[in-house]
């Protein structure tokens, strides 16, 4: 598993950024050039920044042209080119997990939750610290895994008063309205106030299904029969990519196959199956979603 640290420059990614970078690379501009920062409008740190969150979110390829992803939503006649769309966050946010451009995001809603739902900065550190140690040593950087810790926070967590940050900029996270991580103070050991954090599952009454069938067409691309247990907590699954939980999960399959004639969910002896019985297309799903 290739790992991928920093890049970020210590911005989080902000609302229209990855709709600029789009554009930007569309009129065949590269970040490298000398008048990226007044085409783009950003300083020289935001201009990386930008390129690197089109990327992680998987609006650009390595070589900076944009993706399949990133014309259907931005382009002239894209399905939500000023990103209003509550489904198309979430869409955003699943593409961030399962392209591992940043690993950070793959590794907490994969494999960290599994661990513990509350934490502190402190704990996330040592397991991806951890991880580095198993998988590549030389990946450790105890200051570039803080700065990414950081910006991983605030891409979720609406910015309080008393935060060091940049109220303003943080309030303009393309990822906060999805309100996946709470955060709360709590007494330590040594009575000391502590920052804690908590990524818990829910329902998600609000996440649109096609959203979801679209997650499982593209993470499990050709599979016919798929188990309860591996679309709850398989890699890059809705249960782990959505934040559901069990009567989550459970409900979304429900309106998935109420509205697609070819998709059978079935309970039989305790094993739990979602099944395609004709072949659907990911960007079909989505045609239908954006209408």
């Amino acid at each position: 598993m290739k790992l991928s640290f920093s890049g970020h420059e210590s911005f989080i990614c902000k609302q229209f950024w990855l709709k600029k970078a789009f554009d930007f690379t569309q009129n065949k501009k590269t970040f490298n050039d000398e008048t990226a920062v007044i085409d783009l409008g950003v300083g020289k740190n935001m201009v990386a920044s930008l390129r690197f969150w089109g990327r992680a979110f998987g609006i650009l390829k390595d070589d900076d042209t944009p993706t399949e992803i990133a014309n259907y939503l931005f382009s002239k006649n894209g399905k939500d080119q000023f990103l209003e769309d509550y489904g198309t966050v979430w869409l955003l946010h699943y593409l961030l997990i399962k392209n591992n451009k940043s690993s950070i995001y793959n590794f907490v809603f994969n494999e960290f939750r599994k661990e513990r739902i509350d934490f502190t900065k402190e704990q996330l550190h040592q397991f991806l610290k951890r991880k580095c140690e198993e998988l590549y040593p030389n990946a450790y950087n105890v200051n570039t895994i803080n700065s990414d810790i950081n910006v991983f926070l605030r891409n979720y967590i609406k910015p309080q008063k008393d935060e060091k940050f940049e109220i303003e900029d943080d309030f303009s996270g393309l990822l906060i309205e999805l309100d996946l991580i709470k955060n709360y103070k709590q007494r330590d050991e040594d009575n000391k106030i502590v920052n804690w954090y908590k990524i818990e599952a829910q329902d998600r009454i609000d996440l649109p299904y096609q959203i979801v069938l679209y997650s499982i067409l593209d993470n499990y691309p050709g599979q016919k029969t798929i188990s309860f247990r591996e679309l709850l907590s398989g890699r890059n699954s809705p249960g782990i990519s959505f934040l559901l939980n069990t009567d989550g999960l459970y409900n979304k399959l429900i309106q998935i196959t109420d509205h697609y004639r070819g998709i059978i969910y079935t309970e039989t002896a305790g094993n739990r199956v979602l099944q395609f019985k004709s072949n659907f297309n990911a960007i079909d799903i989505l045609n239908e979603y954006y209408g």
